[in-house]
């Protein structure tokens, strides 16, 4: 018996400390990430902070405020960092005047050999896209994300 509570209350420590930490279960909602994330899918994420965005690498999925209606949030793929040139180009993108390998991408959800000019990514943003770039809206539309909107990562996918 003494055992069973020590264990609830071990249990109870470490997720106490794992929200403390800044870990937090989010779901998705949407399909702006097909085919990698689906409507429904559970993802595990850790919070961040200034020193943590800093960071970030390209290819990594974060959590964010929209840069359209702040009270909602949306999970996509970072794409490009503060000082980055980026351009699309019939359908690809071209980071820096390289074409970037995004093997996240599927081609059946990215039918569209959609092309625009060239952005420079500010200091304090990120350019930032969904997988399935035929049904995303990401920063092709709304422009690059301010780093203080980019508040969690998606970890272990």
């Amino acid at each position: 018996m003494k055992l069973g509570i020590v264990a609830i209350v071990v249990l109870s420590l470490l997720t106490v400390n794992c929200r403390l930490l800044g870990h937090r279960t989010v779901v998705f909602r949407g399909t702006s990430m097909l085919p990698n994330i689906k409507d429904g899918d559970r993802l595990p994420t850790v919070m961040l902070d200034s020193n943590s965005r800093k960071k970030l690498i390209r290819g990594e999925i974060v959590v964010f405020r929209s840069p359209m209606d702040p009270s909602k949030s949306y999970i996509k793929r970072l794409i490009g960092l503060p000082g980055d040139k980026i351009e699309m180009r019939g359908g690809g993108v071209w980071i820096n005047e390289s074409k970037l390998s995004e093997p996240y991408v599927s081609s059946k959800f990215n039918l569209s050999p959609r092309s625009q000019p060239a952005v420079i990514v500010p200091q304090d943003a990120y350019f930032i896209l969904g997988d399935n770039r035929d049904n995303s809206a990401d920063s092709r539309i709304w422009g690059c994300v301010p780093a203080e909107s980019v508040y969690a990562k998606v970890i272990a996918r």
